[in-house]
């Protein structure tokens, strides 16, 4: 069986739907065929000089990253900067690049809940789920119609509730319409009289990013030449899509051993804190990359600890109370750090689907900068 760009991508829009991502962002196929052939994918949280290598040498057909190596529109491709001269070169070898960035840290069992569990938490949930996401669809059909055009709004992705799929409510009527001239109505007659038919009125949520496809869906399957729905927001959260992690130890421990789990598990030998090495932590709260915007979660989350990166110095006054103890300790971990699970994360996802495809990770640490630790006191 042989597999494309365009399977990784579809695997990965389930997962992590690229409508999640902040819209800052620049994820999916960034360079490349999405009907190019796969047979060995290349995985690293950035590109770099090493990392184009390595992709020829092992002669993959794409590289598979976090974070996006085209941010802002490029004006050219040529060998003048770092990043057009990596597109460049990716583009004459003839590998596909694909950036699955922040629609992952938002997925359920993303970067941080990959995070999280390397960390000892049990069952992570999402600090927050991704507000004013899901709206629900009205539809109106005639009773016989009805089944049909259910399937085929599930099948668009409509009624997904949490661990529940196919979800729907139905109440009967009976609904009234009158065809003009020039019409072509599945009942009646153009020009004719007002017709009375017994109809249900299906309703189901969907997420905005499904919204489209499950409209051209339900109307592709809607016996009516006009079709009379409803979309309406509701006041929901996505439960599938959403910010940080948070969870618990399987038993609590000090703030100290806790730290040097972080530190053995991140490889990273100096973490920035606040708070008291001696405190008991059981409640963890995560984000990987820069999750300093979202300190104030983590605490209405009650979280004992808050593991993330990229926190500027001011930020971390915001853990403290009115007499300058911390209400909950901070971890600054690093960007790198805290986001290289990323790449054991998409091999293992990946892999299963795709028999006869190898994923495998970068031999190259690819973050730019280094941490320090002397040996002088």
């Amino acid at each position: 069986m042989s597999f494309t760009v365009a399977d990784i991508h579809r695997l990965i829009e389930d997962w992590a739907p690229s409508a999640t991502a902040q819209s800052y962002d620049n994820v999916g196929l960034l360079v490349g065929r999405i009907s190019r052939p796969v047979n060995k994918v290349l995985v690293a949280l950035d590109v770099t000089p090493q990392i184009v290598d390595e992709a020829i040498e092992q002669g993959a057909d794409c590289l598979l990253v976090h974070h996006p190596l085209i941010f802002k529109p490029l004006k050219r491709l040529t060998d003048d900067s770092l990043e057009s001269s990596l597109a460049l070169r990716l583009a004459e070898a003839g590998i596909a690049l694909y950036a699955a960035h922040t629609n992952l840290d938002a997925a359920r069992d993303g970067v941080s809940f990959q995070l999280a569990r390397e960390l000892g938490v049990k069952q992570p949930e999402f600090l927050s789920t991704m507000p004013e996401s899901v709206v629900k669809v009205v539809v109106f059909c005639p009773v016989d119609a009805a089944e049909n055009v259910r399937s085929a709004m599930f099948a668009a992705g409509a009624g997904r509730i949490g661990a529940y799929s196919d979800c729907s409510f139905s109440s009967a009527g009976s609904g009234t319409f009158k065809a003009d001239e020039g019409t072509n109505p599945a009942i009646g007659s153009a020009g004719g009289p007002r017709e009375q038919v017994s109809e249900l009125r299906m309703e189901m949520e969907v997420t905005r990013w499904h919204l489209g496809k499950v409209i051209k869906a339900m109307k592709s399957a809607h016996p009516y030449e006009e079709v009379a729905y409803d979309v309406i927001p509701v006041e929901q959260s996505f439960r599938d899509a959403g910010i940080g992690a948070v969870g618990n130890l399987p038993a609590a421990v000090s703030l100290g051993s806790f730290l040097d789990t972080v530190a053995k598990v991140l490889d990273n030998p100096a973490l920035r804190i606040v708070g008291d090495v001696e405190t008991p932590v059981q409640r963890v709260a995560v984000c990987g990359g820069s999750g300093s915007d979202f300190i104030g979660l983590a605490m209405r989350a009650g979280a004992d600890v808050y593991v993330t990166a990229d926190i500027t110095y001011h930020r971390y006054f915001e853990v403290l109370d009115q007499t300058g103890n911390p209400r909950m300790a901070l971890v600054n971990a690093g960007h790198f750090e805290t986001e290289r699970c990323t790449e054991d994360l998409l091999v293992d996802r990946l892999t299963p689907s795709f028999p006869g495809v190898r994923f495998f990770t970068t031999k190259h640490r690819t973050a730019p900068v280094r941490t320090w630790v002397t040996s002088r006191h």
